[in-house]
C-alpha cells in the first residue's frame, strides 16, 4: 500500500525472514510438529485394523457425561446414556439441550442441526440397554469402589469386543481393568472438562490393553476432533500429576508473601490462560482438595501448603459455591480478591512463623514453570509419555500454556 509492488514485495520478504527467526515462529512451528507427532505410536502401526463403532454407551450423565456424549453427537455418532436414576437423566439431558440452544442463539448451530443431535440420544437406567454399544465411557464420581462397580456390570452385559473406557483423572487404570474378565479391551480416556469444547484427550494405555483398542480409540479422537496424546499408568496420567507439582509451589508462595491474586497476575502476564488459583476456583478447590487427603496416608512425607485445606474448611469451593481464592458475584466469573482469604492466609502464615517477604514476578513465574519441568522431565524419564513434545501438546491443548512460548 506504502510502496511500488516491487519494493513492496521486497519489504514483505524482509519482513517475513526476520519474522522466520523469533523464537514466537519457533514456538509455533514445534507446537505443530508436535501435535502431529502425537498421533505416531512406535509399536502400534498406522495400517493396525481398527474396531467398528457405530454406537457409544456413557455412563453417567453429569457435567462429564454430558459433554462427553456431546462429542459423539456432533460427529454424528448415536449415544445411549445411563445414570442411577430418572431425575439425573433428565438434568443431563436439560444440560445438553441448553448448551446446543445458546449455540443456536449465538449463530454457531442451525436449529434442525441442533434437534438432529438431539434425537441420536437415548437414555436408559438399565445396564442391559447398552448391551450392543461398541464402546462404553464411564464418566462417575472419582471413588475406586464406584468405578469397580460400574465395570463389573459392564463387563456382564457388553458384547465380546466391545472397548471399556473410564474418563478417570487420577485412578489406576490398570486396577480398573483388573475388575473385568476382558482387560485387555479396557483403556483410559481422560476428557478435560468442558469436555465438549476442550481439544485434550488423554488416552490412557493400561498394561493389557490391545494394540487395536489403542489405535481404535486414537482414530476416535480423530473423528470427534480430539487432540489425542497417549499416556502410560500413573497417579494422574501426564496433566494431572505435573499440576500438582504446580499447585503445591504456588501454595508454598502464599506461604512465604504473596497473595492469590499476584501470583495469578504474574503467570497471566507471561502468557497462561488462567493462573493457579482462579483455575482451581473454576474446577472445584474440592477436588484438589480429596486428592490431597488421599496424597496425606500415600505419601506422608509430601508436603503442601495448608492454606488450600483451611480454604476448603470455610466451605469456599470456588464458582460453584460463590467463594474460593476469591469472591464471586451470583452469575458472573469475575474474580474479586477476598479480605476474608488474605486474612487466612497471612494467620496462617504466623502461625508457622514465616515473616512474608515481597516475591517478584519473575520468581513466581519461574517457580511455577520450573514445577511443571521438574515433573514432565521425570514423566518422560519413565516412559509415561512417549516423547517430550507430548507433553507440551498436553498443556498446550489442555492446560493453557501459551502458544507462543511453545510448551
Amino acid at each position: 500500500i506504502q510502496l511500488p509492488f516491487d519494493a513492496g514485495m521486497k519489504k514483505e520478504r524482509e519482513t517475513f525472514l526476520a519474522l522466520m527467526m523469533t523464537p514466537e515462529s519457533k514456538a509455533l512451528r514445534h507446537a505443530f510438529f508436535a501435535e502431529r507427532g502425537a498421533g505416531k505410536i512406535p509399536d502400534v502401526p498406522a495400517d493396525t485394523p481398527l474396531r467398528e463403532v457405530k454406537t457409544v454407551a456413557m455412563i453417567g450423565a453429569g457435567t462429564m457425561g454430558g459433554g462427553i456424549a456431546m462429542n459423539f453427537l456432533n460427529a454424528g455418532i448415536p449415544v445411549v446414556m445411563l445414570e442411577t436414576n430418572q431425575e439425573a437423566l433428565d438434568k443431563g439431558v436439560a444440560t445438553i439441550r441448553k448448551n446446543y440452544e445458546s449455540q443456536v442463539k449465538r449463530g454457531k448451530l442451525k436449529q434442525d442441526q441442533a434437534e438432529q443431535r438431539m434425537a441420536l440420544l437415548r437414555t436408559t437406567l438399565a445396564y442391559d440397554d447398552l448391551k450392543d454399544a461398541d464402546i462404553a465411557i464411564e464418566a462417575v464420581f472419582e471413588d475406586f469402589a464406584v468405578k469397580e462397580q460400574v465395570f463389573k456390570q459392564l463387563d456382564a452385559v457388553m458384547k465380546p469386543g466391545a472397548i471399556l473406557a473410564t474418563n478417570t483423572s487420577t485412578l489406576d487404570v490398570n486396577k480398573i481393568a483388573a475388575c473385568t474378565k476382558r482387560p485387555q479391551d479396557v483403556i483410559g480416556t481422560h476428557f478435560f472438562s468442558p469436555a465438549n469444547v476442550m481439544k485434550l484427550l488423554e488416552v490412557v494405555r493400561g498394561e493389557k490393553t490391545a494394540k487395536d483398542v489403542l489405535a481404535t480409540v486414537m482414530a476416535l479422537g480423530k473423528k470427534i476432533r480430539k487432540t489425542c496424546v497417549v499416556s502410560g499408568v500413573c497417579d494422574g496420567f501426564i496433566g494431572n500429576r505435573m499440576i500438582e507439582q504446580y499447585s503445591r509451589q504456588a501454595g508454598f508462595l502464599l506461604e512465604e508473601g504473596c497473595t492469590p491474586a499476584q501470583v495469578d497476575r504474574a503467570v497471566e502476564k507471561f502468557g497462561m490462560a488462567m493462573g493457579p488459583f482462579r483455575m482451581s476456583d473454576l474446577a472445584g478447590n474440592d477436588v484438589g482438595w480429596y486428592i490431597r487427603k488421599r496424597r496425606y496416608v500415600e505419601k506422608p512425607d509430601l508436603r503442601y501448603s495448608k492454606t488450600a485445606d483451611l480454604l476448603c474448611e470455610m466451605g469456599r469451593f470456588g464458582q460453584k459455591t460463590g467463594a474460593g481464592w476469591y469472591d464471586y458475584k451470583p452469575g458472573k466469573r469475575d474474580a474479586i480478591a477476598s479480605p476474608l482469604v488474605d486474612d487466612m492466609i497471612a494467620k496462617h502464615r504466623a502461625e508457622l512463623g514465616i515473616a512474608p517477604r515481597r516475591i517478584g514476578d519473575d520468581e513466581i513465574v519461574q517457580r511455577l514453570v520450573f514445577a511443571l519441568v521438574n515433573e514432565g522431565a521425570k514423566i518422560v524419564d519413565e516412559g509415561i509419555a512417549l516423547r517430550a513434545s507430548d507433553i507440551d501438546v498436553v498443556y498446550l491443548t489442555g492446560y493453557g500454556f501459551p502458544l507462543h512460548r511453545g510448551g
